[in-house]
């Protein structure tokens, strides 16, 4: 049998190779302190937004070496499943050229020594690798990813966007639930997209409890999470199950689907969001996909959105 490639490097452990080859110059405007505040934009390392550039410099320019790109270019495939790697090019390519052409990076705190943060951003995407430096978060803060896939406006059943199934699987969960469910999951308008703070618990609740789901319902509800998940590195994918259970599981989640912007009016609800007491995947499908995601192990975590 032919020999296993060699197994990649941990994306973190790149992270340091590329901090170390930076030089002074490159450092003062790519690197920052761990609790670096922005002026306009607060605590950057943890800002999140549907399209947006943490620094200037784009990854694909003469301000990083060709080694540099190219060690930027292993991290991020290592956040992402190998066999998701071309769908997350499909979507920069229509979103943003292609990779690193506008995508800009952060280094935040000393990589090797304690505490660090590689953050990647630009249209529709935010990722980040942290090796776990940031307390009680999945993914070590919020991340973003989206896609317009055939132009700003998508067509009903979004053709060839490569997170669209994600919401097929909530609406395949959406037809099950009987009429009375249904009436419960399905409000008027949406909350803004970018709302993604941890609510009160004493709020008013909104959607469908998961917990209050018949067995079959709760499998489909488990295989939606599933899919919600899939896209991104295993030690992610089990941070974020480690924080929902420590939360109460899918059973402390609410699912809810919204009535504004389907497009096409046919029923197929192109918003909709899961959300438990540290957990929040808000899935907008209108006009376009923009996904929000934070998640924790703990509700007291702030949010700069």
């Amino acid at each position: 049998s032919a020999a296993e490639p060699p197994a990649r490097p941990a994306p973190e452990t790149t992270v340091k190779r590329l901090y170390d080859s930076l030089s002074d110059k490159q450092k003062k405007i790519v690197s920052f302190d761990w609790d670096y505040v922005d002026p306009d934009r607060g605590l950057l390392r943890t800002r999140i937004a549907a399209n947006w550039q943490v620094t200037e410099p784009a990854v694909r320019s003469e301000f990083y070496t060709a080694e540099q790109q190219h060690l930027i270019r292993e991290i991020f495939e290592g956040l992402v499943q190998p066999d998701w790697v071309e769908r997350f090019d499909k979507q920069l390519q229509d979103d943003a050229g292609g990779f690193g052409l506008h995508q800009s990076i952060a280094l935040f705190g000393r990589p090797g020594e304690g505490k660090f943060q590689f953050v990647i951003t630009g249209r529709h995407s935010t990722l980040r690798c942290d090796g776990n430096s940031a307390d009680h978060l999945a993914f070590g803060g919020p991340i973003f990813y989206g896609h317009a896939a055939s132009g700003f406006t998508e067509k009903p059943d979004h053709p060839g966007n490569i997170f669209w199934h994600q919401a097929v699987a909530a609406n395949d969960l959406y037809q099950m639930l009987d009429g009375k469910q249904q009436k419960q999951a399905l409000l008027a308008e949406a909350p803004r997209e970018n709302q993604i703070g941890f609510k009160d618990p004493d709020g008013p609740p909104s959607g469908i409890p998961v917990g209050e789901l018949s067995a079959d319902q709760k499998a489909r509800a488990q295989q939606i999470l599933q899919k919600l998940v899939e896209p991104f590195r295993q030690s992610d994918r089990d941070e974020v199950i480690a924080c929902l259970n420590n939360e109460g599981g899918l059973d402390a989640c609410r699912l809810a689907f919204y009535r504004a912007g389907d497009l096409g009016n046919d029923g197929v609800w192109d918003i909709w969001r899961l959300e438990g007491p540290a957990f929040v995947w808000h899935f907008r499908g209108s006009p376009h996909v923009h996904t929000w995601v934070h998640v924790a192990d703990d509700p007291s975590v702030p949010l700069n959105a």
